[in-house]
């Protein structure tokens, strides 16, 4: 039977094809074989090869080195020369690669930065991977840690084998044992003969004999040091308290340094004979002597230093220096001789002396050789105890020396207002470049001015008027004379007269020179910036003349009227904050507030009938305001009148007509007990304003209170389906239910709300909440967690964190806390409470102050309860009323406990040292 298949093998019998080469395939271009020694033929043409490598769909190779120089392997051109034109070349290239590479740099390297988070996001590290176990590993315990197995060899690799030990000899280790041991006991030999050195040695030692020479060698020094034993006639003693304080004043020196002092001593030694003109090199080498101990040395050298620059002041005082009072004296004489105009000689001369009449001798000696010292008319005027001398030494001193200010202005100052106004005008003239006679001059006229206490406030405004045109006409002169002294300058000057209790000079230096080298744009923020800058140097007074100055030229400004009266209720007193608010409402009629804090500051000082004035006039100004009604009606509820509160209310409701006066009005009769009215109130109200969130608040609460759950349930229903986006709707709506017993629909409500109202803290800690209430240790931690991955900085559920931890972790936790939550108030307070667990007491007062440090901090009312709470255990009464008072001083009106109290109906009318107490007692 025939078979169908094809021959594989039937190529081996066929004809080659006319271009077929033998091995092209595999890169061979023709070879020659022994069989075909002789004739052979030629191999294929470049042509051809290209041709079959083109079928077979290969690249022809390229020889990189075919178009080199086969003279030059380094390149065709490098031998040529190197020119200006190719270096232009070669920048233009550089130039535009370097553009090329910028065009997309800046996507280019976000791209990469992305691809690379992207990577360690799904590639972590094994540091961040067991970042959370290495943690765990703080709570292990010591028998968990010692039952831990030890890692076996499971590497199948063959064990090193184990090293080979050979016993040591006994007389190895006995002849190791004898080179470090040394005898304890005495021979046969010894014992009987004692330590006597052989008769052949020819001596003999007594260890006996030689112990009692040294005592008795002690003792006579003792005796000799102790006064009571005279050697030879002469008799030595010593001071023996001041021994050890003497044997203390040695100095001891080492190799070293004794080396450097005599190297020292070379330089120096070398230097004054070469150059023995130069004064310093004979002071610095008797200073170097006087390191070194050797005083006669010192003064040997200075004295020559002395001969050698008999001109140089600095050598004679140095000389004065290094000899003893006496002869101090006697050198300075003689350098008068030399030096008689140095000022320095002539003070050091004056300070050798003892009694007062030689140092006025040797000063006036000195101001007939040098009569124009400033210093030396100073230091002789300063020794004078009568002010008649002084005043007529420097009357002669301003005629000698007539441009010191200095001079002049103290003899104003001795002079009787009437001849200092004359001293002060002939300074001016003599002077007319000095800016602070004319400061002084205004000095002086408040000085008069402010001198009797009796005088009328009109008259001492007007005899203080002379004081703003005396410093006017200062600045005026002084410009004149091309003197242009800044702003900052002025300012400083300014303050330096609030400091020196010169208030209305400097309010008149501020007048005349706060509005040079300013841009008329410029000015408000300029001058707001000033006083603020003045305020925190501790320069009221200069900060309230700055904003004086403001609010005269911009008298309709708000904010400005704000800040004045802040700086008032700070540092002034409740008239000088009255005067302010009455300038402010009577410019600004519009700004409730500057209404509010008069009428507050009135009722504060008892006065309820002129706070009734001031918002009675507030009215007329401001006839729609709800801030300005609802004043009003505090007002009349905390004094008793409850009756024309309520007036009030429904005249508010008819003619302001707001949410907020209809909320107000509901808690007017809910902390009145009547509910019924409340409860009408605010279904009226809920007609008006159905989107007002409070309202149902009040309602549910009501209800509440009523023990009506159900009326309260369909009163948060309703409330959280007008407004689902308010939290604390679905917070009392969750503990509505949890007191009712319905933990369940509690969790339900919370995790609606968190559905609409995501990445919300409150609604998680509320969450977390009601799984700790329920008893869920466990799923509470879990929420914990899933809170703190959707909101991974919040403060308050960093706080629950912390406390959620084992105490050993909680450290950690904390700083963890501080990094993520960017230091947020909740964390630093839950440190402070850390450290008041640990009793470290000054650490936790620190942080606790660090919680309420910003102005937004300071409004959680809970902080201040702990601090308050650690204060009334571990701090002293002045801490404790440090404490009321900041906190007073800062009215807190949030935090969960806070408001809890503060809005509590039975609280009603307290203050806020009170809520704070109930706070401190209410906090767990």
């Amino acid at each position: 039977m025939a078979s169908n298949k094809p021959n594989k093998l039937a190529f081996l019998s066929m004809p080659a094809p006319a271009s077929y080469v033998a091995g092209l395939g595999r890169g061979a271009s023709g070879f020659t074989t022994r069989s075909d020694i002789g004739p052979a033929r030629e191999g294929p043409s470049a042509e051809t090869i290209a041709e079959a490598q083109a079928r077979r769909g290969e690249e022809p190779e390229i020889d990189s080195e075919q178009f080199q120089d086969p003279d030059n392997e380094y390149g065709l051109f490098a031998g040529t020369t190197y020119e200006a034109d190719d270096e232009e070349a070669d920048k233009i290239y550089e130039a535009v690669d370097r553009n090329m590479d910028a065009r997309r740099r800046a996507r280019r390297e976000a791209h990469e930065n992305d691809e690379l988070a992207k990577y360690r996001a799904e590639r972590p590290k094994i540091q961040q991977q067991f970042a959370d176990l290495k943690r765990g590993l703080a709570v292990i315990t010591d028998e968990e840690w010692e039952s831990i197995p030890d890692v076996g060899n499971l590497t199948r690799k063959k064990r090193r084998k184990d090293e080979r030990l050979f016993v040591v000899s006994d007389s190895i280790l006995v002849g190791d044992r004898a080179q470090t041991e040394y005898e304890s006991s005495l021979d046969i030999k010894q014992q009987q003969d004692g330590f006597v050195t052989s008769a052949d040695a020819g001596a003999m030692t007594n260890f006996v004999e030689i112990g009692q020479a040294r005592d008795k060698i002690l003792s006579l020094k003792l005796d000799q040091i102790s006064g009571t034993s005279s050697v030879s006639g002469s008799a030595t003693s010593v001071d023996p308290k001041g021994y050890l304080t003497s044997l203390n004043s040695v100095v001891l020196k080492s190799e070293a340094e004794i080396g450097d002092i005599k190297r020292a001593r070379m330089l120096f030694d070398s230097l004054v004979k070469s150059n023995p003109k130069h004064a310093p090199g004979w002071i610095a080498a008797a200073c170097l002597e006087e390191h070194a101990g050797r005083m006669v040395a010192a003064r040997k050298l200075i004295k020559a230093g002395c001969e050698h620059c008999p001109k140089s002041e600095d050598v004679w005082l140095e000389a004065a220096r290094l000899h003893n009072q006496d002869d101090a004296k006697v050198i300075l004489a003689n350098a008068v001789q030399h030096v008689g105009q140095s000022v320095k000689v002539w003070l050091a001369a004056a300070d050798l002396e003892q009694d007062v009449q030689a140092k006025k001798r040797v000063l006036r000696k000195a101001l007939e050789h040098i009569p124009n010292s400033v210093r030396l008319w100073k230091e002789t005027v300063n020794l004078e105890t009568s002010p008649a001398d002084a005043r007529i030494l420097l009357s002669r001193a301003v005629e000698v020396i007539p441009l010191s200010v200095e001079l002049w202005l103290a003899l104003a100052r001795l002079e009787t207002p009437d001849r200092a106004k004359t001293v002060l005008n002939k300074a001016r003239k003599s002077v007319p470049t000095s800016h602070d006679i004319w400061i002084a001059a205004g000095r002086l006229l408040e000085q008069v001015a402010t001198a009797d206490p009796e005088k009328s406030s009109e008259a001492r405004n007007k005899e203080l008027e002379p004081v703003d045109r005396t410093i006017e006409a200062g600045v005026r002169e002084l410009r004149r004379h091309r003197v242009l002294l800044t702003r900052e300058q002025w300012l400083k000057e300014a303050e330096k007269c609030e400091s020196e209790g010169s208030p209305r000079t400097c309010e008149a230096i501020v007048k005349a020179t706060i509005s040079m080298e300013i841009e008329e744009e410029d000015r408000l923020d300029t001058w707001v910036g000033d006083a603020e800058s003045a305020e925190s140097r501790g320069k009221v007074g200069t900060a309230r003349a700055i904003l004086a100055y403001a609010l005269k030229v911009f008298p309709d400004k708000r904010h400005l009227w704000r800040r004045a009266a802040d700086l008032e209720k700070a540092y002034g007193d409740r008239e000088s904050l009255d005067a302010i608010l009455s300038q402010a409402v009577h410019y600004c009629p519009q700004a409730e507030v500057l209404w509010l804090m008069a009428a507050k500051e009135k009722w504060l000082a008892g006065n309820v009938s002129a706070a009734r004035e001031v918002l009675e006039r507030a009215f007329v100004a401001n006839p729609e305001s709800e801030q300005i009604w609802l004043a009003a009606v505090k007002l009349e509820a905390e004094n008793g009148e409850l009756g024309v509160a309520r007036e009030l209310l429904v005249r508010a409701r008819t003619v302001a007509d707001t949410e907020r006066i209809w909320m107000k009005s509901a808690v007017f009769e809910r902390q009145q007990g009547q509910y019924a009215a409340a409860l009408e109130t605010v279904s009226t109200a809920l007609s008006r304003f159905p989107k007002f969130a409070k309202l149902y608040m009040i309602q549910g609460q009501i209800h509440q209170l009523q023990k009506n759950f159900a009326a309260a349930r369909a009163s948060y229903a309703a409330g959280i389906k007008a407004c689902p986006k308010d939290v604390t709707l679905w917070v009392l709506a969750s503990r509505l239910e949890e007191l009712d017993g319905k933990s369940i629909k509690a969790r339900a409500l919370l995790e609606k709300a968190r559905l609409l109202n995501p990445a919300n803290e409150t609604l998680w800690a509320e969450s977390v909440g009601v799984e700790e209430r329920a008893g869920g240790a466990g799923q509470a931690k879990t929420m914990l967690a899933r809170g703190m991955q959707e909101c991974p900085t919040s403060g308050l559920l960093w706080s629950m964190a912390i406390w959620a931890e084992p105490r050993p972790a909680r450290k950690s936790r904390s700083v963890d806390a501080l990094k993520k939550s960017k230091d947020n108030a909740l964390v630093t307070c839950t440190v402070a409470r850390l450290f008041w667990a640990e009793r470290k007491i000054e650490k936790a007062r620190d942080w606790f102050a660090r919680s309420v440090a910003t102005e937004q901090d300071k409004d959680i009312g809970d902080h201040w309860g702990w601090w308050f709470k650690f204060e009334r255990q571990h701090g002293t009464p002045e801490h404790v009323a440090e404490v009321i008072k900041r906190c007073v001083a800062a009215e807190p009106h949030h935090g969960p406990v806070w408001q809890s109290m503060a809005k509590d109906d039975k609280n009603v009318g307290k203050g806020t040292k009170e809520i704070l107490e109930l706070v401190a007692g209410a906090l767990q």
